[in-house]
């Protein structure tokens, strides 16, 4: 199997295993397995115009294109539904955040918090009004604050505490008992915050 066919293999488990089930990501391969290209949908707060103002909507869908390039080239990420937003016209650009070393995953989640507002980059926008409004409007950002991938998960060696019970007398900083692995999921924002 090619190295484009191993990864599209990979991308196709990996959404399956990650978002299988979930209950705000719907994903729909489209093709043969592996797929070359996907439809999601989102359950998720986001804006969209209604005439001239924006309107929250919580439904939106998606359409991935992987090129004949991928992962090399980006995947080409199309609105099927509207959406108000400074980094989305014919397309939703995810070049700021877009690396080979990407995977779909990782593009489904950020997608999901573009739609949210959660990341967007108005000083290089394909949608200028969206851009405009935005920078008038901080204070509605996110528009939502669901995470939709696994949290990272950050590791630290602390001592045990029945190993602090084992310090002995003559050696205060030795300790018998080997350290613990603590693991902890690191969010890198609070909901709310």
């Amino acid at each position: 199997m090619n190295p484009r066919l191993r990864r599209l293999a990979a991308d196709f488990q990996a959404l399956r295993s990650e978002f299988s089930g979930h209950p705000r990501v719907r994903i729909e391969p489209l093709g043969p397995p592996p797929p070359e290209g996907y439809r999601v949908s989102y359950r998720l707060p986001g804006l969209r115009l209604d005439g001239q103002q924006p309107v929250t909507a919580g439904e939106h869908v998606i359409e991935i294109r992987l090129p004949l390039g991928y992962p090399r080239e980006q995947p080409y990420v199309v609105p099927l539904t509207p959406v108000f937003h400074p980094n989305v016209g014919e397309h939703y650009c995810i070049a700021d955040y877009w690396s080979a070393g990407e995977g779909l995953v990782d593009v489904v989640t950020k997608v999901g918090d573009m739609i949210q507002y959660r990341i967007f980059n108005t000083r290089s926008p394909l949608n200028a009004v969206a851009a405009y409004w935005a920078d008038q409007h901080p204070e509605v950002f996110p528009v939502g604050n669901v995470e939709l991938g696994q949290p990272e998960l950050e590791i630290s060696l602390t001592p045990s505490a029945s190993a602090a019970k084992h310090v002995t007398a003559a050696s205060r900083d030795a300790v018998t008992d080997p350290d613990v692995a603590m693991i902890t999921p690191r969010r890198d924002k609070e909901p709310g915050a």
